[in-house]
């Protein structure tokens, strides 16, 4: 679908309000009547725009919220280049997701699409592709500049610590406690501090 200027805003104004909607009310199903009342839309607006209806809705509320987990962790996230900016990045998570709180966003609208279609797939890969992808520059960095060893597999490293990530970001939301996520990071950014020994 080619759409105008307008057409484009028209749409993303719709799917922020989505995600507003689910950030805001908590609710784990995404109904169509509170995006339309949200943002003043028809419902012939919404499938004009959205013409297979809920789920490529909440597909693009998905990229939208992953998109919002990286630009959420900037600008500390692209400057990893000190010691001092990694533990800034890592403040900087944990406050992420201090202020999130238990409502995920991207977790509800990924739990209401089938994870095995083309398109929740793209959203995940991407997202952590995105993510390993700007750690992956930060420990090269680290490595050129002879704060960390050279003998690391820069890509490995940053794939091991964003696991560590995530899996604290789980069992946050399954806990409500923080202090796994802070561990992860913690203990992930320690191990990239230690010398690799023969």
């Amino acid at each position: 679908m080619t759409l105008t200027r307008k057409g484009t805003a028209t749409r993303q104004r719709i799917v922020e309000g989505a995600a507003t909607e689910m950030r805001e009310s908590g609710a784990f199903t995404l109904r169509l009547e509170d995006v339309m009342d949200r943002t003043a839309t028809s419902k012939s607006q919404l499938f004009h725009y959205f013409p297979d209806g809920k789920e490529q809705l909440l597909l693009e509320v998905a990229r939208h919220e992953a998109d919002r987990v990286i630009s959420d962790q900037q600008p500390e996230l692209s400057e990893l280049t000190s010691w001092a900016a990694w533990y800034a990045w890592r403040d900087k998570v944990v406050a992420r997701y201090r202020a999130q709180g238990l409502n995920c966003p991207l977790n509800t609208a990924m739990s209401q699409l089938s994870r095995t279609t083309p398109g929740v797939r793209a959203v995940v890969s991407t997202l952590i592709g995105r993510w390993q992808g700007e750690l992956g520059v930060g420990i090269r960095h680290m490595q050129a500049v002879g704060e960390m060893d050279r003998e690391r597999d820069a890509d490995r490293c940053a794939a091991a610590l964003l696991a560590g990530v995530q899996g604290g970001v789980l069992l946050f939301l399954s806990t409500g406690s923080l202090a796994h996520l802070e561990a992860a990071l913690d203990e992930g950014i320690a191990h990239l501090r230690t010398r690799v020994t023969a």
